[in-house]
């Protein structure tokens, strides 16, 4: 969320962050309605002010006529007719600064300088690592999956509907193996503090991380309990600290932690639907990093080498694509996307993205810092990657690493977790 300030003193440098990300015709109106709402919101103000003073005033001068033995009826009745006007002036603030923070949730964050303009047909590969598959002669994962009986998309779909998977056998200690290996990497060499966060948050922690109000239609809602399963460990993990104010020499701080994640993704129907490329609950490593501003670009290219680290240990050719504003997410200021090639698909498959989210979502969930001690609370910035999003990583190593007889060759770094060199 951005600071009403941003629209009263950079609403040039706010149309341009639209523009950049092919929204401006979209968010104009509501920039536009949040400069006449501030407006409205500094007249209420004053003019709540100076009512006050003014029946601050007559109250006054009721008590020096009573203590004279004057009459005060008329000037009582002038001073009651002011506290109600102050109480409709009041409400309708109350009303103006709802609508203030109903704008500022609509409008998505300002990309970084250092992003391309425009749609995803500017993205940009900025590095590649690793030599990927040729096609010819691979089967695509799903094909492979079953005939090992490692997956049983059929079954998934009778217990529960289209999108969800049941890994079964060696497909069940893939998984298994996966956590615990990521985990162990990002906890053990790259000084991540591991936490184990509930599935279901509440209303807060989703409009803190900006799930709420923006992506409502994909969430799984609890409406019993107000609660939402959450899209991504991000949600818990970033809220751990939400209305808290930090100690600056407690940052930057990294936290990882591993969850299911439901999406009903609404907005995406009909696509990738064979297989393991859309699902609507998988299993996945988060990283969350904090920081102060100032580190925000190198904490973004460190939280993304432990990201691409995951992928040079499975072996998994891979490569790294800086996002286009148009193509950035909504909260986000800066993304790159990882992804590996799949070629049983033939497909460059997303399997993390890395961001920097500025103080965007810091200002919604409130989570501040202290430079030093008596210095006055500033914002964090947070940052989070998935290392990694199980289910496409699978789909890469069945594609991969499948052999002619269609067993799949297990990855170095997963065969202590898993008991076996290959797969059959």
């Amino acid at each position: 969320m951005h600071d009403i300030r941003m629209v009263r003193e950079q609403a040039a440098a706010l149309r341009d962050g639209m523009r950049r990300r092919g929204m401006l015709e979209q968010m104009e109106p509501v920039i536009a309605r949040l400069e006449g709402l501030d407006r409205d919101r500094r007249a209420a103000i004053q003019a709540v002010e100076e009512k006050k003073a003014a029946r601050n005033a007559a109250s006054q001068d009721v008590g020096r006529r009573k203590k004279a033995g004057e009459d005060t009826t008329a000037l009582q009745a002038q001073t009651r007719a002011l506290g109600e006007e102050i109480a409709l002036l009041e409400a309708k603030l109350v009303e103006i600064e709802a609508g203030i923070q109903q704008g500022l949730f609509e409008i998505p964050n300002v990309t970084l300088p250092a992003v391309p303009a425009g749609d995803e047909t500017q993205n940009t590969v900025v590095r590649t690592w690793g030599d990927p598959r040729a096609s010819e002669g691979v089967k695509p994962h799903w094909e492979i999956g079953e005939a090992l009986k490692a997956l049983d998309l059929p079954r998934g779909a009778k217990i529960s509907g289209s999108g969800f998977i049941v890994f079964r056998g060696a497909g069940a200690r893939l998984v298994r193996a996966l956590m615990n290996f990521m985990l162990d990497l990002h906890t053990r060499e790259q000084g991540y503090e591991e936490v184990w966060v509930p599935v279901v948050v509440n209303r807060g922690s989703m409009t803190g991380t900006g799930q709420l109000p923006k992506f409502a239609d994909d969430m799984y809602t609890l409406l019993a309990d107000e609660g939402y399963l959450i899209p991504t460990a991000e949600v818990p993990v970033t809220n751990l600290y939400r209305e808290e104010i930090l100690d600056g020499a407690q940052l930057p701080m990294g936290m990882c932690a591993y969850s299911p994640c439901f999406r009903r993704e609404a907005g995406a129907a009909g696509k990738d639907t064979r297989g393991l490329l859309r699902v609507h609950q998988f299993d996945k490593v988060e990283l969350v990093r904090y920081c102060r501003p100032e580190d925000g670009a190198a904490q973004l290219e460190l939280l993304t080498s432990h990201a691409e680290k995951v992928l040079q240990l499975l072996g998994l050719p891979y490569r790294v694509v800086l996002l286009a504003a148009g193509d950035t997410g909504f909260n986000s200021a800066m993304t790159y996307d990882l992804e590996v090639f799949a070629p049983g698909v033939g497909k460059w498959l997303e399997v993390s993205s890395c961001s920097v989210f500025t103080d965007f979502q810091a200002r919604r969930a409130n989570i501040r810092f202290r430079a030093s001690p008596g210095d006055k609370p500033q914002f964090v910035y947070t940052l989070n990657g998935s290392a990694l999003a199980f289910p496409r990583v699978i789909a890469a190593i069945f594609e991969h690493y499948q052999r002619p007889d269609g067993s799949v060759t297990v990855p170095d770094v997963l065969r202590p977790f898993m008991g076996v060199d290959v797969l059959r």
